[in-house]
């Protein structure tokens, strides 16, 4: 089954309700607005990418948080959409989000668990273009949905989540995907978030 940004953005407003805490929520919405964004600066360039997909991934990216609790939000989340019918393409942003350079240990706030599936899945998936976005926004979008610079959002972790053996190459990776996009635009990305200058 498919699934469009208005669709996705109605999934987390069925959720609201039910939080104590919903600032994931509007983490969620500001990873996706920022997806669509960039998107749509990729494909003014004549790049093949789909704003609205771009858009709709941000929304559910951290759908498994419905529950309340981040740890285990990457599976519960992957579980909930495929449960609910979605096809693959929209399911595996929950895994993928996380992870760069198709590595479980390239994450942000410590080693995690080892989930034979779940790190299969990320060694051998081929990222989209829409969830390589996603990637970037969710490490530009903290939880008061609001942009940063990733340097003041991955400083921001290791505040909340500390640093760990893996933080260095989280960071290099990070830097490495900013610069993907910024060569495929051709410019700067923050460019194209003025008002990124108010959160530094």
């Amino acid at each position: 089954m498919k699934l469009n940004s208005k669709e996705a953005r109605e999934l987390l407003e069925k959720e609201r309700p039910n939080q104590k805490d919903d600032r994931w929520i509007g983490h969620s919405i500001r990873v996706g607005d920022s997806a669509g964004r960039i998107a749509k600066a990729l494909q003014d360039k004549g790049i093949d990418v789909d704003v609205d997909k771009a858009i709709t991934l941000g929304y559910i990216h951290d759908i498994g948080k419905y529950n309340g609790e981040s740890a285990g939000h990457v599976m519960r989340g992957y579980e909930y959409l495929k449960g609910k019918g979605y096809d693959d393409e929209y399911c595996n942003i929950c895994l993928t989000h996380s992870y760069l350079n198709n590595d479980t240990l390239c994450t942000a706030g410590g080693i995690p668990d080892d989930i034979p599936f779940r790190t299969e899945f990320i060694k051998n998936h081929e990222y989209t273009i829409e969830e390589k976005i996603i990637n970037l926004c969710d490490l530009m979008c903290p939880q008061s949905g609001i942009v940063y610079t990733i340097d003041k959002r991955l400083i921001d972790i290791m505040i909340r989540r500390g640093a760990y053996s893996n933080t260095q190459y989280h960071i290099k990776e990070t830097y490495k995907l900013k610069e993907y996009f910024d060569n495929l635009l051709g410019y700067n990305l923050y460019d194209l978030f003025p008002e990124i200058k108010d959160n530094l």
